[in-house]
């Protein structure tokens, strides 16, 4: 039994500083020993100020709750007389624990001395695939009960039963997992040693002793069981509506009948059956996913043939597998043998972890990472390096441990992945695995009988993305750093020593080493120094810091760029010669010496890539792409990028089809495919035939009855003003609607230069004071953590640019309006659009009514499928950009709209018509 005591703390507070004059509202303290509760303490606390509205709203405590409490002083020696003798325990300590330093300082009492354990650093140790490590979020995953979050008392029993929770994962963790754990726990924030020791003397007497010998990868690889498959004859199709009808409603009791989605199912069905190939356009409210899966997974059964979908996000994907298949699965009472399948760079290489875990020092980060690792191979069946929920420093640890190149190794996730796939009936894939078929010498989908491509707009991105090229001169210096020559703990330097030592040295080779390195650093160095210099001459084509430049347009002779290259493979061909050199009688080599040559190996390895990126960007002639340099003026040369993307993919995606399109059939879906006026837009970019039909299918007109939209009559015009008056008119505009409708509003940008200047005025300004407001790019976090905060809170306004046009589901109550603030035209100096644009006018074609409005009005399209997810879901679709009224191509932006009610008004107009028309649903 564990008998040490843990006190278990949570506090609400008025804000972040204790220094700016922030105060305790609430503490509530709950103390465990034996994993069992044995006290709890909690009580509100007068914090002598007034509480922010935003805090009242996120902790449901008011003016009112507090009249009564006495000011922290008054508790003080209570609350530090709990803590004696227990570890300190906190969800997120840092703070909770110097929040409370401060008010005992402040107090007159000295300050606390202990251990802390952070049940924010252990869960995402313990729990590395969590969605979130937020309490509520791991609440949620774990089952523990948390009525009121962001309440002390809730939080900190909450947080007591996680730390428990914690304990009993350890216990259920392989013990070489375990102590591998606690060899690196000394470098963390907290006290989790002390735990992991605990957990360490129990495991050891409990294990038998052969356990203690296996080898730690042979224990963490799990076996799956197989599935087995066969042809199963008595899977009918449903032809009729009504036989679909009545399948679906067994396993759908509200199930509703769709015709559109029905009328998908048929067209699918028969394009498989004849081997033909089709264009899909389901719109939101179709049920696109069921439209395609129920024939798919009928066709697989019933004639024992291999399907593939095919889709973009991550996100689908997973949803695709654990969710929506099972479901078919149970409305035939049949299982069928579905796998995922990603590209091999998605799975962890074994190898090269085991390598890692041998080598030094590791920083905060990537210890962190580490320890998420091995906790997580323990319970992986896939491998998948999506599946961890990495903090940024840990994502650059990722990269050292993907799975690059294919190996004997019978512990190899991906080659498993690649055997599952042999075997199944349904394979799930990405877009960027399907294309890396160009370049396998044995095609993996070659026996697909069915192909469904879902996100079929995206397999363009997915295509120019395989094949860009980005350099970046910080990396670059990164790589070069890792040898370092000049460094006593550089890899060179440790290599050359242990060569001598073993008396495998050879100092010729050596000497050619380190000059032919410097000589290549010192060309590239020469390169990067002409590049700025022509840079600096260049005309300033962005408002902000950025500089951009066609690479064609800068002055520097391309013999120097050669020299870089033939310099780096003159070095490559040395290191490999010292490589062999130290591997003679490699069996005589001490276990330490093994490793190095093996990391001297893995920068071999690496470099070859670069120098494979170097050759790739400047020499392999490629028609049709785009070459330029950005450039950030405050730190240059760090940050020079150079970008080579591909504007035209149709040769690469019709030369992966055609051999598929000879003997499977191909259904090409989204919800976004077409545009008025220019129907096979997207089809051409794909290569897909003219005579390939395009089926479009729209959502019942009820399903949009709680959608409206809005365009400003008044707002200045956007070509007409200067930047700075549109954006203080913007900031106007958006500060009128949110606080008509109280907050839920996305705001979308084609700018991030924009975006951050009407934030920064809302803010500076306090425009919005009593509302939370989440912005891209100026909000830390990802995508998804910007989302998922603003969810959460019912005044919250999100800002966003780029990916937040398309891919995010807002459900429900939480999307009150989009608020369009400009039309979204790709920018004329962007890089890739000007090349795009130079070619179509070469060929007699008109940049703008054949690409820019195009585009436009497919971001425009699924700008609006941000609003509405369901038929229950009420928003409004605000246009900001005056031109959709004003320009003749306006009228093709709202007939890309579903036939929605469409209001022109004045701005205060509009605002007023908003909140009447929220507040009399709000009153229904």
């Amino acid at each position: 039994m564990d008998n040490q005591k843990y006190v278990i703390v949570d506090l609400e507070t008025t804000g972040h500083s204790p220094k700016a004059g922030d105060r305790i509202i609430q503490i509530s303290m709950v103390i465990m020993r034996n994993w069992e509760v044995e006290e709890t303490f909690t009580t509100f606390i007068h914090p002598e100020r007034s509480i922010p509205f935003y805090i009242q709203d996120l902790t449901n405590i008011s003016e009112r709750d507090i009249e009564g409490a006495f000011p922290f002083e008054y508790y003080a020696e209570d609350i530090y007389e709990r803590l004696q003798d227990g570890i300190f325990v906190a969800h997120n300590a840092d703070f909770d624990l110097s929040f409370l330093q401060a008010e005992f300082e402040r107090a007159g009492l000295s300050k606390w001395k202990g251990k802390k354990i952070d049940t924010v650093e252990l869960s995402k140790i313990l729990f590395p695939t969590a969605l979130g490590f937020k309490l509520g979020d791991l609440a949620n995953d774990l089952e523990i009960p948390l009525h009121h979050a962001h309440r002390a008392d809730d939080d900190a029993m909450a947080t007591a039963l996680l730390l428990k929770k914690c304990w009993e994962e350890i216990l259920m963790l392989p013990v070489q997992t375990i102590e591998q754990l606690h060899k690196h726990s000394f470098k963390l924030k907290s006290n989790i040693s002390h735990l992991l020791f605990q957990a360490l003397q129990i495991k050891r007497k409990t294990i038998e002793d052969e356990d203690k010998f296996a080898h730690y990868h042979q224990l963490v690889f799990k076996k799956k069981p197989p599935i087995a498959s066969a042809p199963d004859l008595k899977t009918v199709y449903p032809s009729s509506d009504e036989e679909k009808q009545e399948l679906l409603s067994r396993q759908f009791p509200n199930f509703e009948k769709r015709t559109e989605q029905f009328q998908m199912m048929d067209a699918i069905w028969e394009t498989l059956q004849q081997k033909k190939e089709m264009m899909i356009e389901a719109s939101t409210g179709v049920g696109k996913t069921l439209g395609y899966l129920l024939p798919a997974f009928i066709y697989a059964k019933q004639q024992g043939k291999k399907i593939c979908i095919s889709t973009y996000t991550s996100v689908l994907l997973e949803q695709l597998l654990y969710k929506e298949i099972p479901k078919i699965e149970n409305v035939f009472g049949i299982k069928i043998h579905a796998t995922l399948l990603k590209g091999m760079q998605n799975y962890i290489d074994i190898e090269l972890f085991e390598q890692l875990l041998e080598q030094g020092e590791h920083s905060y980060d990537e210890t962190l990472t580490i320890m998420q690792i091995l906790v997580w191979l323990s319970k992986t069946e896939t491998g998948d390096l999506s599946e961890l929920n990495l903090s940024g420093g840990g994502q650059l640890l990722i990269e050292k441990i993907r799975k690059k190149r294919r190996n004997e190794n019978p512990f190899d996730f991906y080659e498993r992945a690649i055997q599952e796939s042999m075997d199944a009936d349904i394979i799930v894939t990405n877009h960027a695995m399907l294309l890396a078929d160009l370049e396998r010498l044995e095609p993996i989908f070659q026996s697909i009988d069915g192909w469904i491509i879902d996100e079929a707009h995206q397999l363009i991105q997915a295509a120019i993305h395989r094949q860009q090229v980005i350099f970046s001169y910080a990396q670059w210096k990164y790589y070069f750093g890792q040898m370092g020559l000049a460094s006593e703990d550089g890899l060179f330097e440790i290599f050359q020593k242990a060569a001598m030592k073993t008396g495998r040295f050879s100092k010729p080779l050596f000497i050619q080493l380190e000059k032919s390195f410097q000589k290549t650093v010192n060309l590239f160095e020469q390169v990067m120094e002409t590049i700025v210099s022509s840079m600096k001459n260049q005309k300033q084509t962005y408002f902000d810091y950025k500089r951009t430049a066609f690479l064609k347009d800068l002055s520097f002779h391309p013999s120097l760029l050669k020299e870089v290259s033939r310099s780096l493979q003159h070095w490559i061909d040395l290191a490999e010669q010292a490589s062999i050199h130290f591997r003679q009688n490699v069996d005589e080599l001490s276990k330490e010496n093994k490793l190095l040559v093996e990391r001297w190996d893995y920068w071999i390895r690496e470099w070859k890539l670069k120098l494979a990126e170097w050759d790739e960007l400047f020499f392999i002639e490629k028609n049709h792409y785009a070459l330029w340099i950005e450039c950030d003026n405050r730190q240059i040369p760090g940050s020079i990028r150079i970008y080579k993307k591909p504007i035209e993919i149709r040769e690469s995606i019709e030369k992966l089809f055609h051999s598929l399109r000879k003997n499977a059939g191909i259904i090409w879906t989204s919800g976004t495919l077409t545009i008025p006026n220019n129907e096979r837009f997207i089809a051409n970019q794909l290569g897909i035939a003219k005579d390939v039909p395009i089926l479009k299918l729209n959502a019942p007109q009820n399903y949009y009855g709680g959608a409206k939209v809005y365009i400003a009559t008044d707002m200045p015009d956007i070509q007409g003003v200067p930047q700075s008056e549109y954006i203080e008119s913007v900031a106007a505009a958006v500060t009128q609607i949110v606080q008509s409708i109280e907050g839920r509003c996305f705001v979308l940008f084609t700018s991030q230069d924009m975006l951050k200047r009407t934030v920064e005025l809302i803010q500076e300004a306090e425009l919005l004071k009593d509302y939370l407001l989440f912005a891209q790019g100026v909000t830390s976090g990802s995508r998804m953590r910007l989302l998922k905060s603003f969810q959460k809170f019912q005044r919250s306004v999100l800002f966003g640019t780029n990916s937040f046009w398309e891919g995010v589901d807002v459900p429900g109550e939480d999307l009150s309006a989009v608020i369009i603030v400009r039309l979204p035209f790709s920018s004329p100096d962007e890089p890739t659009f000007k090349t795009k644009a130079a070619i179509l006018k070469e060929n007699g074609q008109n940049a703008f009514t054949d690409l820019s409005l195009p585009e436009a009005i497919l971001r425009f399209k699924q700008g609006f499928g941000r609003l509405i997810r369901s038929s229950k879901d009420k928003g409004a679709f605000i246009v900001l950009d005056r031109r959709i009224e004003t320009k003749s191509y306006g009228t093709e932006f709202l007939k890309a709209l579903p036939n929605i009610k469409i209001e022109k008004l004045p701005l205060q107009h509009m605002v007023k018509d908003l909140q009447h028309w929220y507040n009399s649903s709000e009153e229904k």
